[in-house]
């Protein structure tokens, strides 16, 4: 499993359907948090079918959970934002976190949840190379 570290400091992780709904609530467990952002990307992930229906009609990479002002103030938000893909049978989630969520809590939750963690960072020399 890689955990993708961007230069925002957002961190993302595409982990399967049956997965991503224990990942948000570990997290924000181990966060003790418990915010409007969260309820909405369980909400989403829960209903994959009609979200993507929804991505793909207004096409759109991303699902974005909304998110409550008070929470953004506090630095009580966790999940950032939620890309959901299916191919054939298999359906998967890009979860991208909140820069403000320590990439430690993502890593320990994943190894918590079984996975091998690998943390991939993009920083801007990395990208000027790739032009």
């Amino acid at each position: 499993m890689t955990l993708e570290v961007d230069m925002g400091k957002y961190k993302s992780v595409k982990v399967p359907l049956d997965v991503a709904e224990r990942l948000i609530v570990d997290v924000s467990k181990r966060l003790n948090i418990e915010s409007k952002d969260v309820m909405e990307s369980l909400r989403i992930v829960r209903n994959f079918d009609e979200f993507y229906e929804f991505q793909q009609k207004k096409f759109k990479d991303y699902v974005v959970p909304d998110k409550d002002i008070s929470d953004m103030i506090k630095g009580a938000v966790v999940v950032d934002s939620l890309k959901l893909i299916k191919e054939g049978s298999s359906r998967e989630v890009v979860v991208t976190f909140d820069r403000r969520v320590n990439e430690s809590v993502i890593i320990d939750s994943l190894r918590s949840l079984g996975f091998d963690v690998e943390v991939k960072r993009f920083d801007l020399m990395q990208l000027l190379k790739a032009k």
